[in-house]
């Protein structure tokens, strides 16, 4: 992998601990802003110089949201990049720990997991020089504190990246914000900040996005959601009235009980899914109540004689879940529930015309409308209401569209650079 260019603001990240910078005395960096704007390559790549530059036999964290995800976006291109510049990388993959050697020096990277609370136990105990957590704004703050209480030799420095999330967010309010008082020097990243992404690939990332997540991953800023949580749906351009043949069928399920339950099967057709016809009984409305056979029924009625990839329910419909896997019919796979993953990836795929409605869904297009984001909340989430055909509208995104959780699958990479 070699680099023709760096932008001003990544050679900031890539120097600031030099002898020569007038950063060097800083505990701490942090760099946030757009996405594709080359802030994590050049962190990483600037921590691992930075460590084989100042220190031998000790060890050091590098965290993700999880350790599959820290391997995919910042292990396996460091690596490269490294080797490049004459260190030997040699990856533990079982002992998630990567050593890096140069002459006679060598240090110890331990591949770390931050996903929720429970991760905080896995860091506990061991000594570090140094740590580096990507995708920060994603970790629970008790897993990080410890992360940062681990970093006890002389010298040691913490490193931070992340894209901008709520401006109440703790990690926003205790560190950006104090960046100063905490000696930290703070770096933010603008897509025109990585020379490697080309006019064309930066104006897909533009329009790819839409509200708050345009906000946010293009302009990188720290804003609050608002308004609608599907700006970018219109009836002109997303609902049909014919569907062409499907080479896939998938059915999502919102199951409730006293809540509404909603079906969804979907149809892919040269790449654009399409949600062909719905299933949608609210018990109050109807002042019906029914059973997981009654919904089975139903269910089965909707795939009618298409061939089902897989129905996706929500996996906290226990009942309903043991009911179709009674019967033996479809192959039951239980929904990722990440909201805010699931709004990102429907509001991605809305934005290019990759989902679109047939005109006899009209719970769902109806809900599409009515969806609002909850203003009093304090944190990034949708009101409770008129959101069951859109949840098993997530549900299915999460499922066909998705790639497991960690990154929006609609990502591209464009780089100017020659192997």
């Amino acid at each position: 992998m070699r680099f023709d260019t760096f932008s001003r603001r990544q050679l900031e990240a890539l120097s600031w601990w030099c002898d020569d910078s007038p950063h060097r005395e800083r505990d701490a960096v942090i760099c946030d802003g757009a996405v594709r704007s080359g802030k994590t390559l050049c962190m990483s790549l600037s921590f691992a110089l930075w460590s084989m530059e100042r220190f031998s036999g000790q060890s050091f964290a590098l965290c993700g949201k999880t350790v599959t995800s820290l391997r995919r976006n910042l292990v396996t291109p460091l690596t490269e990049a490294l080797a490049e510049a004459g260190v030997a990388c040699e990856h533990k993959v079982s002992q998630s720990l990567l050593i890096l050697r140069r002459g006679l020096r060598q240090n110890r990277y331990y591949l770390f997991g931050g996903r929720d609370g429970r991760a905080a136990a896995l860091i506990q105990g061991v000594t570090l020089a140094g740590v580096l957590l990507d995708e920060v704004a994603l970790m629970p703050r008790s897993f990080v504190e410890q992360a940062l209480a681990r970093c006890s030799v002389a010298g040691s420095k913490f490193w931070f990246s992340c894209n901008p999330d709520h401006p109440g967010h703790w990690f926003h309010r205790e560190w950006i914000k104090e960046a100063e008082r905490k000696n930290a020097l703070y770096l933010h990243f603008s897509l025109e900040d990585n020379p490697s992404l080309s006019p064309e690939i930066a104006g897909r990332y533009k329009a790819l996005y839409t509200g708050v997540f345009h906000e946010r991953y293009v302009l990188g800023r720290w804003v609050t959601a608002h308004g609608a949580v599907y700006p970018m749906f219109c009836e002109a351009r997303h609902v049909v009235d014919a569907a062409p043949a499907c080479a896939r069928h998938v059915i999502s399920c919102d199951y409730g009980t006293v809540n509404p339950s909603s079906f969804g099967l979907w149809g892919c057709a040269e790449g654009v899914w399409i949600r062909l016809r719905e299933y949608y009984h609210d018990s109050r409305k109807e002042g019906v109540q029914r059973t997981d056979a009654e919904y089975a029924d139903a269910l089965e009625a909707l795939a009618g004689d298409l061939e089902i990839e897989a129905v996706v329910v929500d996996p906290s419909a226990a009942s309903f879940l043991e009911c179709q896997r009674r019967r033996g019919k479809f192959r039951v796979a239980a929904a990722k529930t990440d909201v805010l993953y699931g709004i990102r990836l429907v509001g991605a795929a809305l934005a290019v015309d990759k989902i679109k409605f047939h005109s006899s869904c009209r719970d769902c297009i109806r809900e599409l409308g009515l969806y609002r984001w909850d203003l009093e909340s304090g944190r990034d989430a949708p009101r409770k209401e008129h959101d069951h055909a859109v949840d098993d509208m997530r549900y299915f995104a999460a499922y066909a569209l998705g790639d497991g959780g960690d990154r929006n699958p609609f990502a591209a990479v464009a780089a100017s650079r020659s192997a």
